[in-house]
């Protein structure tokens, strides 16, 4: 149990261990590192904070696609099937994805056949850190994630809520925001979902 006694070696030893993994944080970063730590924070979980960020930044690149094709999944590319291979290819693709604990999200404006050729020509292919995965994490695409003028179109249209849209609009009054229209697919509501 930690107190405020400074001869508590268990705390001190903790708060130099969180000290130094701050510090290589910083250094990874390149010396340029903005945080902020409450004060309320526990001590343990501010060491398992600061140790995953030294993981995640330390850890060799990978991609989704590589852990595909490690784990037994043949991805052949989008015009090299039918419709319906294509449609049963990406369900199995959804499925190995969410067993290693990645999660997609709003692709309901994606056919299958757009869905799968984005997740092979972009998605799968961008490089990420090559980390341990429990259930505890997860790792979410979102397909409007890019942020672009075309992503935003595509919330507003089919994604947003009216208060989410009257929301944009007070923060961006010129925006011209299009009419609510239902996507045209509904894959969302069956994608595997993360359980925390």
């Amino acid at each position: 149990m930690a107190t405020d006694d400074p001869n508590d070696l268990e705390r001190v030893d903790r708060d130099i261990r969180i000290n130094e993994l701050k510090h290589e944080a910083e250094d990874l970063a390149g010396g340029e590192m903005v945080a902020w730590e409450s004060e309320e924070c526990p001590p343990e979980t501010a060491e398992s904070f600061w140790q995953r960020v030294v993981d995640y930044e330390k850890a060799p690149l990978t991609c989704h696609f590589e852990q595909l094709l490690e784990r037994g999944v043949d991805l052949p590319a989008p015009e090299a099937m039918t419709d319906p291979e294509l449609t049963a290819k990406l369900s199995e693709v959804i499925d190995k994805l969410a067993s290693v604990r990645v999660f997609l999200s709003q692709t309901d404006h994606l056919s299958d056949r757009e869905l799968y050729a984005h997740l092979w020509t972009d998605t799968l292919r961008e490089q990420i850190p090559d980390l341990p995965f429990d259930d505890h994490s997860a790792w979410h695409i979102d397909m409007l994630g890019g942020c672009s003028e075309e992503d935003i179109e595509l919330q507003m249209k089919h994604y947003a809520d009216e208060e989410d849209r009257r929301h944009w609009l007070e923060q961006f009054p010129d925006y011209e925001m299009p009419t609510h229209e239902d996507p045209p697919y509904a894959r969302d509501e069956r994608l595997p979902r993360s359980e925390y």
